[in-house]
């Protein structure tokens, strides 16, 4: 965060700065919590479920993981700029789905038929973009929408039905592993200090931050808000439609209907890792950290056979307390 810090304080000037150290601390603090609840869930399955801390069972974990440990790092950037995607769950349906029809439908190389499903779900980043930052349409109701209409389009292109992806190739996206991890996993890491690196030390994604902490702020130390927004969208839906491929490809078809609730356990994971939903904060560290949360929890009340009933609840209390908190942290920070 230093490297930020100086960036925003020579262009919004030397509150900023004072601004930025107090989130680094915060930073460092709900990075620290999230690993003691971490370990703390872990002992308390570890105690009701034998089986929690066997070989096999982080395997499960670990190709479970990518899914929302991928779509989670556009939607940290999204949200650290002020804004939210509801429909990142829509565009990895409509990946997998369009996907499946270029191949089966034209015979194309299945190769082919990837690069085409994820074309597709970059565009729905490109038209959310344009639609908030040119048209100036909420995000929340942008999103909304295109959540509603790509998932329709989904339907629409598949006739409803699914459509079967037996390829071994295709497959080892979501199932294959490299010296016993899976490559999903490995594909995930990769992506996470990649972009990582990007939200930290270059200009693009510090102006992320300026944006999301104060858009009038950016905008006068001439930061290029729509076109760095614009950019942000089109990386959320890419990284979305990536998530779809992996789901194809872990159940060897595709289907209208996957990634449905996907948006809401993102944006539980992200806000849970300490980003704002106001802007402005957040790192990828703390939201893989409440991504594994998600996973473990549900993880452990499988193989404790809690029933999927109650899981829903918890996923939604987690929700609750994510939000709950973001907003007391938002409270303490203003009083300070």
């Amino acid at each position: 965060m230093q490297s930020s810090n100086s960036h925003i304080s020579t262009k919004l000037g030397s509150p900023a700065s004072n601004v930025f150290s107090k989130l680094s601390d915060n930073n460092l603090t709900t990075g620290v919590s999230l690993v003691v609840v971490l370990i703390f869930l872990s002992a308390v399955f570890a105690s009701q479920a034998p089986s929690f801390l066997t070989p096999a069972n982080f395997l499960n974990i670990g190709q479970t993981l990518a899914t929302v440990g991928i779509v989670a790092i556009g939607m940290t950037m999204v949200l650290i700029a002020g804004g939210i995607d509801l429909s990142v769950g829509s565009t990895a349906a409509l990946t997998g789905v369009t996907t499946a029809f270029v191949w089966t439908t034209f015979g194309l190389p299945l190769g082919v038929a990837v690069v085409v499903g994820m074309l597709c779900g970059v565009l729905v980043g490109v038209v959310n973009g344009f639609l908030i930052t040119r048209i100036n349409i909420n995000p929340l109701i942008t999103t909304l929408g295109m959540f509603s209409i790509i998932r329709g389009l989904a339907f629409v292109i598949s006739f409803g039905q699914t459509n079967q992806l037996n390829n071994e190739q295709f497959q080892f996206i979501g199932r294959g592993n490299i010296f016993g991890i899976p490559f999903s996993l490995l594909l995930m890491v990769a992506l996470y200090l990649i972009f990582g690196f990007i939200l930290q030390q270059t200009h693009f994604g510090r102006s992320l931050f300026a944006i999301g902490g104060s858009a009038e702020a950016s905008r006068l130390s001439g930061i290029r808000i729509n076109r760095n927004l614009m950019i942000v969208y089109i990386i959320n839906s890419f990284l979305a439609a990536l998530a779809g491929i992996i789901i194809a490809s872990q159940l060897a078809v595709s289907a209208p209907r996957a990634a449905i609730g996907l948006e809401l356990t993102v944006i539980a994971a992200v806000v849970l890792g300490g980003t704002s939903l106001s802007g402005g904060k957040g790192t990828l560290f703390g939201t893989l950290m409440g991504v594994i949360i998600l996973r473990v929890l549900d993880n452990g009340l499988i193989l404790m056979k809690v029933s999927s009933f109650y899981q829903d609840v918890a996923s939604g209390v987690v929700l609750l307390l994510a939000v709950g908190f973001d907003q007391l942290r938002l409270r303490l920070g203003r009083r300070k």
